[in-house]
């Protein structure tokens, strides 16, 4: 049986109690993986990965979770940057809240969950970060300025992080998802999603088992361990 080797390698999951953060977990957990996730207002049913209620844009809280986590599970591995809201309107129309509350969760909350646990990376010269961008953050997308900003902001991150940390055995990599059937994929009016479905080459949208496989070969310390830096796109060549 070919292995990914993520076999008993403890990786963090930020907003994983649903959507493509919950097929995260999931993937992993199949995959041999100890697994931590955080959530913020309800956990993951039936999961039997280690639930933490936290805030990403607390970086109190993030810090107690992250000892919380290698307290309980062991030293962090891997990273999945995933937790993310949206916050969509005009740019005219978009309020300085909204904008503040997409930044501090989607930006900041990069910046909030990976301070506590990349220096014990580095110290151990071993462990994988994925950031979940979006197909907003490559191309744009009309009324999501402040989504779009913080999407592309992670990419930048991404590939910083990158060049900084490849000398001491830790990789950074990006996952930059299209139209995925989640939750805020199906609250779109059918018209506009015959619309969407219509210019992608696929002709339908991605599911999120499709991303946690995309992630979990960047975790995988065999099958990516030369791969740092780069940006996965899985949206079905809607746009490459």
């Amino acid at each position: 049986m070919v292995s990914l080797g993520l076999e008993g390698k403890v990786v963090l999951v930020t907003g994983g109690n649903r959507g493509i953060g919950a097929a995260i977990v999931s993937k992993l957990l199949e995959l041999g993986a100890k697994v931590a996730y955080t959530y913020r207002s309800a956990p993951a049913p039936d999961s039997s990965a280690l639930g933490i209620q936290a805030d990403v844009t607390d970086p109190v809280a993030m810090e107690k979770m992250a000892a919380q986590v290698e307290a309980e599970l062991g030293p962090v591995y891997g990273v999945v940057a995933n937790a993310g809201i949206n916050r969509d309107n005009f740019y005219p129309k978009l309020t300085t809240d909204d904008w503040d509350a997409v930044i501090d969760t989607n930006l900041k909350g990069i910046n909030n969950t990976l301070k506590p646990l990349i220096p014990k990376m580095y110290e151990r010269k071993e462990g994988a970060v994925v950031c979940i961008s979006s197909i907003s953050g490559d191309r744009g997308n009309i009324g999501q300025t402040n989504y779009a900003a913080t999407k592309a902001a992670a990419i930048g991150f991404t590939k910083a992080l990158a060049l900084e940390a490849a000398r001491y055995g830790v990789r950074a990599n990006a996952v930059a998802p299209g139209f995925i059937e989640t939750d805020m994929v199906k609250a779109i009016p059918d018209k506009v999603k015959e619309r969407i479905i219509a210019e992608i080459p696929a002709r339908r949208f991605g599911q999120p088992e499709e991303v946690a496989w995309a992630v979990a070969f960047l975790l995988s310390p065999t099958a990516s361990s030369y791969i740092t830096g780069e940006v996965l796109r899985v949206n079905g060549a809607h746009h490459t």
